[in-house]
């Protein structure tokens, strides 16, 4: 089934790129709240006098991004198919994901220096680590986006995005890795019917984290380099977050250090739950050439949401059919298809429901079943939930 036979129609006809204007080029710098979220918290803090806005990061992501979703609703349109190359030459939406990171430190430094004064009490300071852990945590969309380009200067960026949360080897793995084995169960970044977001956080980071060092290790011995160099991405990349904190500490004091934990653990656990809802229980189907290869990656492999605020402040993350068809991909230029499975809401509203397992499986449950017709034969699902899945959801006689 070919991809552009399902995209919409009018996404065919011949448009001069020259007049061609994006809807949305202007919305894209609506990104850069993310990073400034701290800030936003500070000011409402000093408004009100309300110590409840240190909250402001997951307050904002989990309360108002819903609502917004909710209101403005989903855009389903491309850009045409003439003028998608001249859209991603166009320089100034690099420079919207390039903004972010200097934000991103700002907020870092800006947070630190609050966490380790006398200022705030022991649950504003959490609530402050929680907000910094909500930048940093899409802090690694951005870097994805960036790590999936050919340029050395984006890869290095991405880097440094990832450095607040400790997760640099998320450069190697995504890339390099969950492309690879998307959809399948052999990939820890692609959850599985009936898996609990509870059971598959420790799996995907202690698989995740397994995964990159296997495919660091191979590159290396392949270019004759010792596992202990420089060269090695993962080490280099972690290498910028323990000079980042060591920094940070010897700035502000040791007292930050375990803020600096919190924040982190939230921040990649946010890309996680993220993780969870892109793939869940969708699976790609062994090739029939005898090789025991998967067919390649198609845009029923993914979920994906319209919704147009949580698409705005995520660089397009939830077209995400396109993006593992085309990974490099510009996130202005990235495409909706009618034949990929679509979320019931944006991102934010859906980690909600991820967190709570039964509202999600009531939700969820049921379109992996439609989509694949009953039969959950064709289904990514947990050994463990197998039979009993297989039993709710068999087809009526």
């Amino acid at each position: 089934m070919s991809e552009i036979a399902h995209a919409h129609d009018h996404d065919h006809v011949e448009v001069n790129p020259a007049t061609w204007r994006d809807p949305k080029r202007y919305a894209w710098l609506l990104g850069l709240l993310v990073p400034l979220l701290p800030f936003m918290a500070w000011g409402l803090v000093a408004a009100t006098g309300l110590g409840v806005f240190w909250f402001w990061g997951p307050i904002f992501i989990f309360g108002v991004m819903p609502f917004l979703d909710t209101i403005i609703g989903k855009d389903s349109s491309n850009p045409p198919d003439s003028v998608v190359k001249y859209l991603e030459q166009d320089r100034y939406y690099r420079w919207c994901t390039y903004a972010f990171i200097p934000l991103q430190f700002v907020a870092l430094v800006g947070g630190a220096a609050l966490l380790a004064g006398d200022d705030l009490g022991l649950i504003e300071k959490l609530g402050l680590a929680v907000t910094l852990g909500c930048v940093n945590g899409i802090g690694i969309n951005t870097a994805h986006e960036l790590g999936h380009k050919r340029a050395s200067l984006e890869r290095w960026l991405s880097k440094v995005a990832l450095a607040p949360t400790g997760y640099g080897h998320f450069y190697i793995e995504h890339n390099r890795g969950h492309h690879v084995r998307v959809a399948t169960p052999e990939d820890p970044a692609s959850s599985r019917m009936g898996e609990s977001f509870y059971r598959f956080w420790p799996r995907t980071v202690a698989g995740s984290l397994r995964s990159s060092w296997e495919l660091e290790a191979q590159r290396l011995e392949r270019d004759g380099i010792r596992w202990l160099s420089p060269r090695n991405d993962i080490i280099n990349a972690w290498a910028m977050t323990v000079v980042l904190f060591a920094a940070l500490v010897l700035a502000f004091g040791v007292s930050i250090l375990p803020w600096l934990i919190v924040q982190a653990v939230v921040g990649f656990s946010l890309l996680e739950v993220v993780n969870y809802l892109e793939h869940y229980g969708l699976l790609r189907e062994k090739r029939d050439d005898g090789t025991d290869r998967y067919e390649r990656t198609q845009p029923w492999h993914s979920w994906n949401s319209d919704n147009v605020s949580s698409n705005v402040l995520l660089y397009h993350l939830q077209r995400h059919s396109d993006h593992h068809a085309n990974p490099t991909r510009r996130f202005q230029a990235l495409r909706h298809f009618d034949e990929a499975p679509e979320l019931p809401s944006g991102y934010a509203t859906m980690i909600l429901l991820a967190v709570i397992p039964p509202l999600w499986r009531r939700t969820m449950d049921p379109r992996v079943a439609a989509h694949y017709g009953g039969d959950l034969g064709r289904a990514n699902v947990d050994g463990r939930k197998r039979e009993a899945l297989l039993r709710r959801y068999a087809p009526s006689a």
